[in-house]
């Protein structure tokens, strides 16, 4: 394994991007001789408490991960579904431990899901998707996921001292005129302290990204309860657009949660394409990642963004799986003095790439 990463460092100073702003946390060096780290399961059960009845929970699909650092090993919660094809399957999370980033070993029922409580009616048939992890200052876990109804995604928000017991805290956005909107994908702004990434106040409050259209921001005195930035006809807006002829100019979304760096504060987003005009060679809605970076006294204010992708599907667990050509970022820690990049493949598994900066 040693040998291994040894090789990996010596191709990513070979392959460096000479676009890379200065700035960017790149290259990212996908772990081929370990990857997909994490694969769908049939043999793992759970007992629905919705349906009262015995499932297998991850049997169809595993992917879009988070990740956090604890007492020495990662910890990743990662999105299931089921195959009972309700709307392609409901999701839930599962929990899984790796004392050296890239063999972990998951717990065999969902540590979070779709209950007969007071948020099945946002959570159930769809599920609960895409986690992002922050701590706060006090040692708690700060879990942002969507909830999806059937035909609506809500952004929400949960707590844990332990990732294994989590409080539903409700819909991000609570004001009622927010309640049928669709939101999803929280990258809240944090702070590095060792391996931790620590929820962190700018100007007083805390601030969150979000959005798999554009990219718009909320603001919070507690975490839990997030208001919109708003634009002067009260409609959420926009603070990253998508850019016409280049790799995000579908769409633009939020991947693991945003840190402060000593340039400013550092996103990495997810994207897709529309095609680019005149490169016939693209591939259409493909899915890729980009970087931004914002002024860390002002999370409105763009300094940087990167002149094109630092990742692309190019594995073939990538290109075809539950949907096509997708890598999809959630989940990066700092392990080992590395940086350790969890993402979704095709939505469908789970890989691993590593940055040696």
């Amino acid at each position: 394994m040693k040998k291994y990463f040894v090789l990996l460092a010596v191709l990513a100073i070979s392959c460096k991007n000479k676009t890379e702003q200065s700035w960017q946390l790149t290259p990212f060096i996908k772990a081929d001789v370990e990857n997909p780290i994490l694969l769908p399961n049939d043999t793992t059960t759970f007992n629905d408490p919705i349906l009262q009845k015995s499932i297998n929970w991850e049997a169809k699909d595993v992917y879009n991960p988070s990740a956090v650092v604890r007492d020495g090993k990662v910890y990743m919660l990662y999105r299931a579904e089921d195959t009972l094809k309700v709307v392609d399957g409901t999701s839930r999370l599962g929990l899984a431990v790796s004392e050296d980033g890239v063999h972990f070993k998951r717990q065999t029922k969902p540590v979070f899901y779709p209950d007969n409580d007071f948020m099945k009616k946002y959570e159930y048939p769809g599920g609960c998707e895409d986690p992002r992890l922050v701590e706060t200052e006090d040692g708690k876990y700060i879990l942002t996921y969507t909830a999806y109804d059937g035909k609506t995604a809500r952004l929400c928000v949960a707590s844990s001292t332990d990732l294994q017991t989590w409080k539903k805290e409700g819909l991000a956005f609570k004001e009622p005129k927010n309640e049928m909107l669709w939101s999803k994908s929280g990258a809240i702004i944090c702070k590095q302290i060792g391996d931790k990434f620590v929820a962190t106040k700018i100007k007083g409050k805390y601030w969150m990204y979000w959005g798999d259209t554009n990219l718009f921001l909320a603001s919070s005195d507690n975490l839990i309860d997030w208001k919109i930035l708003e634009d002067e006809t009260g409609k959420p807006k926009p603070i990253v657009k998508p850019r016409d002829d280049n790799f995000d100019s579908w769409l633009v979304e939020s991947g693991p949660a945003a840190f402060i760096k000593d340039e400013g504060i550092f996103l990495i987003y997810n994207s897709a394409n529309k095609g680019f005009q005149n490169k016939s060679t693209d591939t259409k809605n493909a899915y890729r990642a980009g970087q931004v970076l914002f002024d860390k006294n002002d999370p409105t204010k763009i300094l940087d963004r990167s002149k094109t992708f630092f990742f692309e599907p190019d594995k073939p667990y990538e290109l075809t799986g539950q949907v096509n050509n997708v890598v999809f970022v959630e989940g990066l820690v700092h392990f080992k003095k590395q940086w350790y990049l969890y993402y979704g493949t095709a939505d469908s598994k789970i890989a691993l790439a590593v940055c040696y900066k």
